[in-house]
């Protein structure tokens, strides 16, 4: 099994892949159930990272004082900006779903569409992704944590 990257990398890697993701939903037409469902997938392997990340620098923050505290208090805010944007994708692609299974089920009467449209839920992912980067920023400018010797920051 590969080693896993020191934590620095890892944040670093975990930002680019939400600024990748966010370019995508907005970017890519996400109308398409195929289309939805991959970058669910994409925010669930985000969210797994997030996970992992937490997961390492757990043991190392809780032999410390409270210095360590704010450093796992912000990758738990990434971790659930990562899981809520999945959540919501998941969302709209019920939504669209739901909206496509009403449409095929009228006849001739106009369709009554209910509650927050697919592309609101997707908005909305894409509002919580953008913590990410801020929250990564926010470390970094705190000094919670080292930059990645030689690594180009991501925006």
């Amino acid at each position: 099994m590969p080693d896993r990257p020191n934590p620095a990398e890892a944040l670093d890697g975990i930002t680019a892949d939400a600024l990748a993701l966010h370019r995508a939903l907005r970017t890519h037409a996400t109308d398409h159930a195929h289309e939805l469902a991959a970058r669910i997938t994409d925010a669930q392997v985000l969210t797994g990272a997030c996970l992992r990340l937490f997961l390492d620098l757990t043991p190392h923050t809780q032999r410390t004082t409270s210095a360590g505290l704010p450093l796992l208090d912000r990758v738990a805010h990434i971790v659930k900006a990562a899981q809520d944007a999945g959540a919501e994708l998941t969302a709209a692609l019920a939504r669209a779903v739901e909206n496509q299974r009403r449409r095929a089920d009228a006849t001739s009467k106009p369709v009554v569409l209910i509650g927050p449209s697919p592309q609101q839920f997707i908005e909305s992912a894409t509002d919580l992704l953008d913590r990410i980067p801020a929250l990564y920023h926010a470390i970094h400018r705190d000094q919670l944590m080292p930059p990645t010797p030689g690594a180009h920051q991501p925006h």
